[in-house]
């Protein structure tokens, strides 16, 4: 069942995003009054065809659902001496450059604006997200040494006002590309008084970060994480381990076997590391303090046994709603979408200095793999994976190499320049250079993919 969940939700995010694209091109070179003959969604083999509109525009869906492309009337691919000359004026070589230039960027811009507006949906609808709180930090790591403890909100990083983990981490990420350090002005509980806080400016430093590290969990390198809340147990099974060692509804664990329990989170990896194994469980139960012995059921999950005492042990952090005006997550999306575009290139850039792996390349299985995870975790996670799937759709099609839309521009922006179109002789040879980098890049995804599947 999941897998089959998976392909439709990553066909339908493919489906989605091609046609967007295409449309772009599609729809502009209209508007420039060029001849469109076909608008394909996927490549090879065409197994679907109707024409449509005033110029009989076939509309096609081919085998291969990887890509799409618009083939317009161009005297490069056929003969246009049977045609009258209303049509060959509509030829596409023979349009200005600056129309050939609208008609090629228009549709990574059109996965841009499709980003934007899925943002916007979002932040109209609402968006539930974690507050910029921190979990009680590790002894010797970065963030210890800098200061941080736990339990303080950040309110800012580097001046630039927060208040959501995702805020935190998208300003963390980008500093730490840079190694720059992170200034974090925080809200920490006041020691001499209970109910208040303190504001505090702490600098976190980044250059410990090496590349590897920002493949992976990198704020957790830092011993930074997400706080959760207290381990208090909520709903208990009959007959469970739980309810059997005594432990009852309500129940706020403080520790196990004597060492401190911080949160639910420490909690439950307590358990599960200790199947089958008896543990003093100590905790306070309606202001009286408790003790009880627990042992955790070993569940076998995958290569691994782990332990459960069938009780519920709540793991969600504080969270906000984010939203906003229409106007106003317009805005919002077009900011996100600008600092994803960016942090992409720069990532891209980091790749061809060798400073950050090209394992983070990507393929088709990653993808559809991700958009089965968000699709399974709800809706506004689905709508931000497609967001950020088109804008690096956009980015990837920017890039100056030959066969994609970035390769295109760059000739014409060099007709600009020069008063005189690329030579043919160099765009052919450009164009298998383009096509063999290409290649590569998508049979090291794939490659990647694999190597991801079987680790």
């Amino acid at each position: 069942m999941n897998l089959l969940q998976t392909l439709i939700a990553f066909v339908f995010a493919l489906g989605i995003l091609v046609i967007i694209h295409e449309m772009g091109h599609f729809l502009v070179a209209r508007l420039c009054g060029v001849k469109v003959l076909r608008f394909s969604v996927g490549m090879g083999k065409v197994i679907f065809s109707r024409r449509f509109g005033v110029d009989q525009t076939e509309w096609v869906i081919s085998a291969l659902p990887l890509g799409g492309y618009v083939k317009m009337l161009d005297a490069r691919e056929q003969n246009l001496d049977a045609l009258p000359a209303p049509d060959r004026q509509r030829e596409f070589t023979s349009q200005n450059v600056w129309k050939r230039i609208a008609i090629v960027a228009a549709g990574p811009i059109a996965n841009f604006i499709l980003a934007i507006l899925l943002f916007a949906s979002l932040y109209v609808h609402g968006i539930p997200e974690p507050v910029a709180k921190i979990r009680i930090v590790p002894e010797q790591s970065v963030a210890y040494k800098a200061g941080l403890r736990g339990g303080e909100h950040v309110t800012a990083v580097n001046g630039e006002a927060i208040k959501l983990w995702s805020d935190l981490r998208w300003s963390m990420v980008q500093l730490a590309i840079g190694k720059n350090a992170a200034r974090l002005d925080v809200s920490r509980p006041d020691p001499a008084n209970p109910n208040g806080m303190l504001l505090d400016t702490v600098t976190v430093p980044l250059n410990s970060l090496t590349p590897e590290d920002l493949e992976g969990d990198f704020l957790g390198r830092l011993g930074i994480s997400l706080a959760r809340p207290p381990a208090v147990l909520g709903k208990i099974v009959p007959d469970g381990p739980a309810m059997q060692g005594g432990l009852q509804e309500g129940d706020l664990i403080l520790a196990v076997d004597g060492r401190p329990i911080i949160d639910g989170l420490a909690f439950i990896d307590m358990l599960q590391d200790s199947a089958n194994k008896p543990l003093t469980v100590t905790g306070q139960r309606a202001g009286r303090e408790f003790a009880a012995t627990v042992t955790p059921e070993g569940q076998t999950q995958g290569d691994r046994t782990i332990g459960k005492i069938k009780a519920e042990v709540s793991m969600t952090p504080d969270m906000v709603t984010v939203s906003a005006t229409p106007v106003g997550a317009i805005i919002k999306g077009a900011n996100r979408t600008w600092d994803t575009g960016v942090l992409t290139l720069k990532m891209l850039g980091k790749m061809l200095v060798g400073e950050i792996s090209l394992k983070n390349i990507t393929g088709p299985i990653t993808i559809a793999d991700y958009a089965g995870q968000t699709a399974r975790i709800g809706i506004v996670s689905y709508i931000s994976f497609i967001a950020f799937i088109s804008i690096s759709l956009g980015v990837m099609n920017l890039l100056p190499i030959p066969v994609l839309d970035g390769g295109l521009l760059l000739y014409y922006f060099v007709e600009v320049l020069t008063g005189r179109p690329v030579s043919a002789r160099f765009g052919e040879i450009a164009q298998r250079a383009g096509m063999g980098i290409l290649m590569t890049l998508m049979l090291l995804a794939v490659f990647n993919d694999i190597v991801r599947l079987i680790s």
